[in-house]
């Protein structure tokens, strides 16, 4: 890296960045607050409010009542200093939000393909409707980030292996760019999730956790040290492919459900398995649903047996799929021995606690590393959630670099 002398224009711009900073998540502040925490003297905070306000970028938004003296000013960041897009890109639905850069979320749509496959135009479709909810011309966005199934080049940024998503492929991420003029970035969906969980989930502020993602597909995210674990091809956390006890292992990696741990727990197997136990659905979680809530209805009778019927075979049922789970879990952990596992998806999210408990005995039982299991607990959509905080981090990021 370049170094710069410690010319005086040097040092307004690292003030001026140091207040923008504070004041991107959207928190008013005084000057006197501000000086506390830049460590600046309140008549340098007073210049760099300034400037940050000539350049639009900085707000009045009110006064600090209640101190001694007079009512002090308390300034924001001006949220429309930059919009960003957030998209979630699956077989059957696209859904797309747009926040400001505080990550105010102002709107959030779902649209329906509608058989349309060419990636520019799904993406443009559903940005263009959601700018429309919000009200904000698509020319305002400052950054796209774009969920996606599969395998993530990390070389190149384009998305390889998305099984369910044959147009999306080399060269996609180009085209992309190219058509809506922005930085845009392609994520794979169950790291943007572990990015949700870590923001405001079961994860929050934690540098170390594994989500293990069980819904169509199988996934798995690794969060070490604080940063997401991509791997040297991007590959890392594609654990439906893991080779495991009682399962084929896999012979095509275009078609995972034919072996590894995808077909063991993966929804379409999880659904068969459920209907084999009494509690056919149409989907996989619905059948999970059911059963946590017929197992939950069960207690010890007064002689110590336990209830028949439908609780038995959901207990049964629950505890046959936790074993399942428990094998994949039980092979990461012995390899991350990671602190938290966090069960994620639809079937992760409709097993809740009845099934992250169950999880965790059996890896206790099966693996020296115990880590503690437990159900997702972002609310709204964890993948759409992710690609926003992760468009409104560029944005700041972009923001900050132009002061």
């Amino acid at each position: 890296m370049e170094r710069r002398p410690g010319t005086p224009s040097l040092l307004r711009e690292l003030n001026d960045r140091a207040a923008l900073d504070l004041l991107l998540p959207g928190i008013p502040l005084t000057r006197t607050q501000i000086s506390e925490r830049t460590r600046v003297s309140k008549v340098t905070v007073a210049q760099m409010l300034a400037r940050l306000e000539e350049r639009g970028l900085v707000t009045v938004v009110g006064q600090q009542e209640g101190g001694r003296g007079p009512n002090a000013a308390l300034y924001s960041v001006v949220p429309s200093s930059a919009y960003v897009a957030g998209l979630y890109v699956e077989m059957d639905g696209v859904s797309a939000g747009v926040a400001d850069v505080t990550g105010r979320v102002v709107a959030e749509v779902s649209v329906n393909p509608n058989g349309a496959a060419n990636p520019v135009e799904l993406v443009r479709g559903a940005v263009d409707r959601a700018c429309r909810t919000a009200g904000v011309e698509m020319s305002r966005l400052s950054a796209f980030v774009i969920g996606s199934p599969g395998v993530v080049d990390p070389q190149t940024g384009d998305p390889r292996l998305a099984i369910n998503l044959p147009d999306w492929h080399e060269g996609v991420l180009g085209s992309l760019r190219g058509a809506l003029n922005r930085p845009v970035i392609i994520e794979n969906d169950v790291n943007l999730a572990a990015m949700a969980e870590r923001a405001c989930g079961a994860a929050r502020g934690l540098d170390d956790f594994v989500l293990v993602w069980i819904g169509v597909g199988l996934g798995m995210s690794a969060f070490l040290g604080g940063k997401v674990h991509r791997g040297a091809a991007g590959a890392a956390g594609e654990i439906g492919y893991l080779p495991v006890p009682g399962a084929p292992l896999p012979e095509d990696v275009r078609h995972p459900a034919n072996g590894g741990l995808q077909s063991l727990v993966g929804a379409g197997v999880v659904r068969m398995l459920a209907g084999v136990f009494g509690f056919a659905a149409p989907t996989a979680e619905q059948a999970v649903r059911a059963a946590v809530a017929a197992a939950a209805d069960h207690h010890a009778s007064a002689n110590g047996s336990r209830t028949s019927g439908p609780a038995a075979r959901a207990n049964e049922f629950l505890g046959e799929l936790a074993r399942r789970v428990a094998t994949g879990v039980a092979s990461v952990a012995i390899v991350l021995d990671p602190g938290l596992v966090v069960l994620g998806g639809d079937v992760g999210l409709a097993g809740g606690a009845a099934l992250a408990d169950r999880v965790a005995a059996e890896v206790a039982r099966i693996c020296p590393a115990s880590p503690r299991v437990v159900p997702t607990a972002v609310t709204g959509p964890p993948v759409l959630c992710g690609a926003m905080l992760a468009a409104v981090d560029q944005a700041r990021t972009d923001l900050l670099d132009s002061v």
